[in-house]
């Protein structure tokens, strides 16, 4: 984020001062304050000084959940310094700048030699899923358009060593 300012001149009806030095739906913005100061003193206004939004801080979320608990808090920098370990420093920024929960990462587990080619350009393939903690094998059509069985990081760490053995293929929203 830029220490850069920009300023810009107001009115009391919320009208921004354009470079016409009428106001209006324009805003004429510049970085010498000065120069704002006396043009809010020729033509009315104050001046506004203009600062760049800061960057939202990617959360996992777990740190969503302690920001979240945060705001409700009567001391919401002890709870967050309490709660954080580590993550402090991000969990303070994510509390004053804002914040976005990052997606969970999703694979598919396609069952090497198990690809069946039909006759009536139906395919299918076995892929591996987890299913209320069980592990299963189904067979599901190989066209794109299927919704298939994803699975998170979190389950393929815990998964048995059959699952393992299987490479993942990370997918994208639009996959899924």
């Amino acid at each position: 984020m830029s220490e850069e300012k920009l300023y810009a001149v107001k009115n009391d009806e919320g009208e921004w001062l354009d470079q016409d030095r009428i106001f209006g739906q324009g805003a004429w913005a510049k970085p010498n304050k000065d120069e704002a100061e006396l043009k809010a003193k020729v033509y009315g206004g104050h001046v506004v000084a203009l600062v760049e939004e800061p960057e939202k801080v990617v959360l996992t979320k777990e740190q969503a959940v302690i920001v979240g608990r945060a705001h409700d808090f009567y001391l919401p920098a002890r709870y967050i310094s309490g709660s954080s370990g580590e993550d402090e420093e991000l969990l303070i920024n994510a509390y004053v700048n804002g914040y976005t929960v990052a997606k969970e990462k999703k694979y598919l587990l396609p069952m090497d030699g198990t690809l069946e080619e039909n006759d009536d350009n139906d395919n299918f393939q076995l892929y591996a899923y987890c299913y209320k903690g069980r592990w299963l094998a189904d067979e599901v059509e190989t066209d794109p358009s299927y919704k298939h069985h994803t699975v998170t990081q979190k389950e393929l760490e815990t998964a048995p060593a059959w699952v393992n053995a299987i490479k993942p293929l990370e997918v994208t929203d639009d996959e899924q």
